[in-house]
């Protein structure tokens, strides 16, 4: 019984932090009571400072600092939610689509990296020597920001789109490389004397003794990678441009709107975390337990 009321316990433990930090966040955007100014204003002046929320002919009150309140990103929320797929223009596409082009992104990036770095990973792993040789370029490579390459990117490819794939293969290779060469390194050797003894062809023993061995961990790294990944393609599309998530915060903050902005951070926050869950779960289901 007590095992069972551990997630519940935890769930209205993280839904009182949530009205915490919503209760703190109101509190510390609420408005200050002014009055309408003395000083004339010209009407261009009273136009911009409604065009930034404020409205200098009447006492309503006036926010201090200008940051959005709940109730502002809210209403940002269910206006952006109404229409995710609109698409008016290069500069103004809705949340499903700004998503999509940064999905597809990932998802070559990530899906090219996966298709080199498992199988170098288990050349590495099952060849000391080969470990040895490549291990310097690997050490050499790895800590290089993924970001430090967009410029010879953009420079070869001449195209943004394609660029920001090659930034996601690069930085997601390394860590699939990495652990999956640990993994099939790691394997026990009492399972691969038995398949010697019984004669198994390295194929099929490296499909159904090493691989299904070594699969935790490789899903380990493709979970770190994919992490990598998608927080990697937002700062790459605010370089870029054109689309995605990252251009679509760097666009809404060019227009001033901090409500949009705020709600892109939820967004990217919100998918990085099912993206996660989803490997997880593959993980999981991948992981022998006794």
């Amino acid at each position: 019984m007590g095992a069972r009321a551990e997630p519940l316990k935890a769930a209205l433990l993280s839904l009182a932090l949530l009205l915490l930090l919503l209760g703190a966040w109101h509190l510390a955007t609420l408005p200050r009571v002014g009055v309408a100014p003395t000083v004339a204003l010209t009407p261009e002046q009273i136009e911009y400072a409604k065009l930034l929320g404020k409205d200098p002919t009447a006492g309503a009150p006036v926010k201090a600092e200008g940051f959005p309140t709940p109730a502002q990103v809210g209403e940002a929320v269910l206006k952006n939610l109404q229409s995710p797929f609109h698409d008016h223009g290069p500069n103004d596409k809705g949340i499903a689509i700004q998503l999509g082009h940064s999905l597809l992104r990932v998802g070559l990036g990530f899906g090219i990296a996966a298709l080199l770095a498992v199988p170098l990973g288990f050349a590495i792993g099952m060849s000391p020597l080969l470990y040895r040789a490549l291990d310097p370029f690997i050490q050499l490579l790895k800590p290089i920001s993924p970001l430090a390459w967009m410029p010879l990117a953009l420079y070869t490819i001449k195209d943004s789109s394609i660029s920001g794939v090659f930034v996601i293969f690069i930085c997601s290779v390394w860590p699939m490389l990495i652990n999956t060469a640990f993994g099939v390194a790691g394997v026990r050797r009492e399972w691969l004397n038995v398949a010697r003894t019984l004669e198994v062809r390295p194929l099929r023993r490296a499909l159904e003794v090493i691989l299904p061995a070594a699969a935790p961990t490789i899903l380990t790294g493709m979970r770190i990678s994919m992490g990598i990944a998608w927080l990697v393609i937002v700062a790459a599309e605010m370089l870029v441009g054109g689309t995605g998530i990252g251009y679509f915060v760097w666009n809404e903050w060019n227009n001033l709107s901090l409500t949009n902005v705020i709600f892109a951070i939820g967004v990217i926050g919100v998918v990085g975390m099912l993206l996660d869950a989803a490997f997880a779960r593959l993980q999981k289901a991948v992981t022998y337990v006794d």
